[in-house]
């Protein structure tokens, strides 16, 4: 080889190396960490892998340059205080259910679920297409947080009781763990409900600590072993009809990304928000199938009779969260409103449908 070919080749290469070293690290450079909380249990079915599911959405999309670390329920802070880490900036996104911040705000439960109200797929309806998606922003923005929809369990089961439920009275003296608004529905019928974390409710309620709880439906149950604790499966779930799960985002670290990266983040939660109400669909009978024949968990339907005045009660509770506030009377005005144009059309379309799948041939 020529001095020159052999001096011109050897600079390329210099300048192909350096250039190399140059753009890795910029790349390291641009990397944003964030930290994601939630209040679920480390790699919990379905919620918790949900989160999971959501920031490896986040990494890939971003090809590595926004890295989102999971942390589950208490592994950096309490379960019930991820709204408050992320408001603050110890974390950047937190991954939960809106109705467990009704101190914060009593409209904030309408972005989770509402008792008799909507399913997943009105739930997306609203939020996306129908104004909700603005005032869930707006509730949220004195927290300096951003909310988004990221997961939904579709219609969940009414709950694991140690006794049945034949008639309203005997939910009076029930210590339930119901979140929301369907816990204060069991306050007005004489039960008590009380707050608990998922990783607190199988050891309450075999040890007595509580009667009763609902937690998602047979996936999720089954996972938690609910059935050691209690026989009687009841369903449907009145008071999570369609809950939404949410990932609330810090607003100043949101707006310290750049626009594609924020673009990322946002519509990784609108894949993920699909994802999980799939997943629940595709794995809930099979998981209730195992429940019934190899654990002889003995499934019940609520009576008539108490689904309809649980229905009459929490029609009454939901409409005094209007009288609250200003905000929460806008948020309760367009979920009703909503509400009632959505069931005119799903009573011509879905429930048609499938009262005429269901009928006898």
């Amino acid at each position: 080889m020529k001095r020159r070919d052999f001096l011109n080749k050897a600079g390329l290469a210099a300048v192909a190396t350096g250039a190399g070293l140059s753009s890795t690290s910029a790349s390291a450079a641009a990397k944003t960490r964030w930290k994601m909380v939630t209040t679920w249990p480390k790699n919990f079915p379905g919620l918790g892998t949900g989160a999971n599911y959501l920031a490896q959405l986040i990494n890939d999309m971003s090809d590595g340059r926004l890295h989102v670390k999971v942390y589950g329920a208490n592994e950096l802070v309490p379960p019930f205080e991820i709204f408050d880490a992320v408001s603050q900036g110890t974390a950047e996104m937190g991954h939960g259910a809106s109705y467990y911040w009704k101190g914060k705000s009593e409209a904030a439960q309408f972005f989770s679920a509402v008792p008799f109200g909507l399913t997943a797929q009105e739930m997306n309806g609203w939020l996306y297409h129908g104004g909700g998606m603005e005032l869930w922003q707006e509730t949220y923005a004195p927290f300096g947080l951003i909310p988004t929809a990221a997961g939904n369990t579709g219609v969940q089961m009414g709950g694991w009781f140690n006794r049945e439920i034949k008639t309203l009275d005997d939910l009076k003296g029930l210590k339930m763990r119901i979140p929301g608004l369907g816990g204060e529905v069991l306050h007005r019928v004489g039960g008590t409900p009380v707050s608990l974390s998922g990783g607190e409710i199988f050891t309450s309620l075999q040890s007595g600590a509580i009667d009763a709880t609902e937690w998602v439906g047979p996936y999720n149950d089954l996972a938690f072993g609910l059935y050691k604790a209690a026989k009687f499966y009841y369903y449907p779930g009145w008071h999570e009809p369609g809950t939404t799960l949410e990932c609330f985002i810090n607003q100043k670290a949101f707006a310290a990304l750049p626009k594609d990266l924020q673009s990322i983040v946002l519509n990784a939660c609108k894949v993920a928000n699909q994802d999980m109400l799939a997943e629940y669909t595709a794995r809930n009978n099979a998981a209730l199938h195992t429940l019934v024949t190899e654990h002889k968990v003995q499934l019940r339907r609520f009576p008539d009779a108490v689904m309809q005045k649980l229905k009459i009660i929490s029609d009454e509770v939901v409409g005094e969260i209007a009288k609250k506030d200003d905000l929460s009377k806008r948020v309760y005005d367009s979920f009703r409103a909503y509400r009632d144009q959505v069931i005119a059309w799903h009573d011509i379309s879905e429930r048609a449908y499938l009262n005429a799948r269901g009928a006898e041939s």
